[in-house]
Order: structure tokens, then C-alpha cells, then sequence
């Protein structure tokens, strides 16, 4: 099984550079997804997020898939 590092809101935002607050009230639940990128421990309230999941996530920003045109031989060149 793969290892996760799991982050508080406030190392994730140490890690990201956002405030906590906009972490919480922008980001979850529009970009983090439950169960994706953050989980609730035993059903509590606390949230613990999933870094490399959060990592992956910000990766696929850099690289929109809107600039990728696909061929019809197979494969994409970027537009």
C-alpha cells in the first residue's frame, strides 16, 4: 500500500502558500474533493489532507488539457 502524508489546513497551507481560511472556504469542497483530497478521520469533523493527492491536482493545472488537441492516428499535440 502507498504511504499519504496527510496535512492539517494549516501545513497544507504552509506547504501551498494560501491562507487557511481561503483553503478552507474556496478550495474544499470545489477543488479538494472529499475522499479525493482530503478525508474526515472516524467521521469527526477534523480534516486531514491528502498531499500527493493535492500535489497531482496542482500538477494537471500547469498543463490544461484545453491547449491539447487530440490526432486522429492516436496521441495529441499541443495547440
Amino acid at each position: 500500500m502507498d504511504r499519504q502524508t496527510y496535512l492539517t489546513t494549516d501545513q497544507l497551507s504552509e506547504r501551498i502558500h494560501y491562507d487557511p481560511r481561503y483553503i478552507r472556504e474556496q478550495l474544499k469542497d470545489s477543488v479538494f474533493i472529499e475522499g479525493v483530497h482530503y478525508i474526515r478521520p472516524f467521521g469527526r469533523r477534523k480534516i486531514l489532507f491528502v498531499w500527493e493527492a493535492i500535489e497531482k491536482e496542482m500538477m494537471k493545472s500547469m498543463y490544461p488539457t484545453s491547449q491539447v488537441i487530440p490526432l486522429a492516428a492516436g496521441g495529441s499535440v499541443r495547440g
